[in-house]
């Protein structure tokens, strides 16, 4: 299993993931313990640096992961920040129920949970509660908005779930400018999940691949969905012959 790149002592919020012995753990054939990629995090743990960013197709377990840790440290699962509870309807697996996290000496235990399919949600609360109504602009440009509202500065565990969804190309070059900046305080943390090739390439991170075989640490440069980017654009006509067969 990967090894953080940060040292033992660094002071983020998570420094590991790890099965909670006092939990109970259904059979192995109930999901989400079907997915290789979850039931490896529950065999070996996960050891978390400054930044992971998981990536894989639908389906390899990348945001069930990612979800439910956010949950375990304390993260509402429709997002927000910590102590948010807002909910709108439930539909996240149990996996948060069989992790613990291990925290690190002193850090902080805030944190800000934001996920592509839980966004009109949590604009409608952010209305209700703090009086900023982003629902007067477009997906995208509401999620820029919430980019520049200073809720990702400081010391915290920033989670991320494909948040490059509704995002232009110069939109996602923002976001990975921010996500630098975030993980480049000595305090603060980023998890993300994505298909964003430029989001994947978050400098420093560790990348982890969810595939049918479980959970593998990588190189940007050597990921499936990078090598398909790279050959789609140098020949569409490649793809685009087998969608018209």
């Amino acid at each position: 299993m990967p090894t953080p790149q940060e040292p033992d002592f660094a002071p983020v919020p998570v420094r590991r993931v790890e099965r909670d012995p006092q939990s109970a753990l259904p059979d192995e054939h109930t999901w989400p313990r079907t997915i290789p990629a979850v039931a490896q995090l529950i065999a070996e743990g996960l050891d978390l640096g400054r930044a992971t960013v998981l990536v894989g197709p639908n389906g390899s377990g990348k945001s069930t992961i990612l979800e439910a840790v956010a949950m375990t440290y304390g993260l509402n699962a429709e997002g927000g920040s910590t102590g948010v509870m807002h909910r709108t309807r439930t539909t996240e697996s149990d996996l948060a129920q069989w992790l613990r996290v291990v925290r690190g000496p002193g850090a902080s235990r805030w944190g800000y949970f934001v996920r592509a399919e839980t966004m009109h949600g949590l604009f409608s609360y952010l209305q209700d509660t703090v009086r900023h109504d982003f629902h007067r602009f477009s997906h995208g440009e509401a999620f820029v908005e919430l980019l520049g509202s200073k809720r990702y500065q400081g010391d915290g565990f920033f989670v991320w779930d494909e948040p490059e969804s509704g995002l232009s190309f110069e939109a996602q070059l923002r976001l990975l400018s921010e996500l630098v900046e975030i993980a480049s305080q000595p305090g603060a943390q980023v998890l993300l999940a994505t298909h964003s090739p430029l989001l994947a390439a978050l400098p420093g991170a560790v990348v982890l691949e969810c595939s049918e075989e479980g959970m593998r640490e990588t190189a940007w440069d050597r990921l499936d969905m990078i090598d398909h980017y790279r050959r789609f654009l140098e020949a569409p006509e490649r793809y685009l012959r087998h969608l018209r067969a």
